[in-house]
C-alpha cells in the first residue's frame, strides 16, 4: 500500500470522542465523591433522604458510564484514535497504552462487579472496593500526563481532547 492509498490518521478525537470523554470523567468523578452513600442503601429505614438519594444514583451513575463506556468503545474501533504525538518514544507511548488499557479495564468491571453484589449477592464487592484506590492512581497519572504535556513538552496532546477533528 504507497502512502496515498493509506487510511488517514485522525489528528483529533470526534465531537462524540470528546463529549464521552468528559461526561466519563465527571460521572466517575461524582461516584469517587459520593460512591460511599450506597451503604445508606443497607438499612434504608436508618438513612437520611439525602444518602439513599445519592446511594441510588451510585447505581443509576454505575450503570450509566457502563453503557456511555460501550459507547465510546464503539466509537474508537469505527473512528480510530490519533497517533502518538511526534517525538513520543516507546517508553511513553507504551505508558500511555497501559494506562487508558487500565481505566478501560476500570470502567467495565467497576460498574459490572458492583451490580453483581449489588442485585446478585456475588462475592464481587471486594474486587468492586479495590477499584478507588485505582482510579485515582490512574486519575493522577492521566492528569499529570496531559499537564506533562501541555506545559512541559507544548505538543498539542490536550487539545486534541478538546477541539474536535474536522
Amino acid at each position: 500500500m504507497s502512502a496515498v492509498d493509506a487510511p488517514l490518521s485522525p489528528r483529533s478525537y470526534t465531537l462524540g470522542q470528546i463529549l464521552l470523554h468528559w461526561t466519563i470523567a465527571a460521572l466517575v468523578i461524582w461516584q469517587l465523591i459520593f460512591g460511599e452513600s450506597i451503604r445508606a442503601l443497607e438499612h434504608p429505614d436508618r438513612a437520611i433522604a439525602t444518602d439513599i438519594f445519592l446511594g441510588n444514583s451510585h447505581i443509576v451513575v454505575g450503570i450509566a458510564i457502563l453503557v456511555l463506556v460501550a459507547l465510546r468503545i464503539v466509537l474508537r474501533l469505527v473512528n480510530g484514535a490519533p497517533p502518538p504525538v511526534e517525538g513520543s518514544n516507546r517508553l511513553t507511548v507504551a505508558l500511555a497504552g497501559a494506562t487508558h488499557a487500565a481505566f478501560y479495564v476500570l470502567l467495565v468491571a467497576m460498574p459490572v462487579t458492583g451490580l453483581l453484589y449489588f442485585y446478585l449477592g456475588l462475592p464481587t464487592g471486594e474486587i468492586h472496593e479495590l477499584g478507588k484506590p485505582l482510579f485515582i492512581v490512574l486519575i493522577a497519572l492521566h492528569v499529570l500526563a496531559t499537564l506533562w504535556h501541555q506545559f512541559v513538552r507544548h505538543d498539542g496532546t490536550l487539545r486534541r481532547m478538546l477541539v474536535p477533528a474536522r
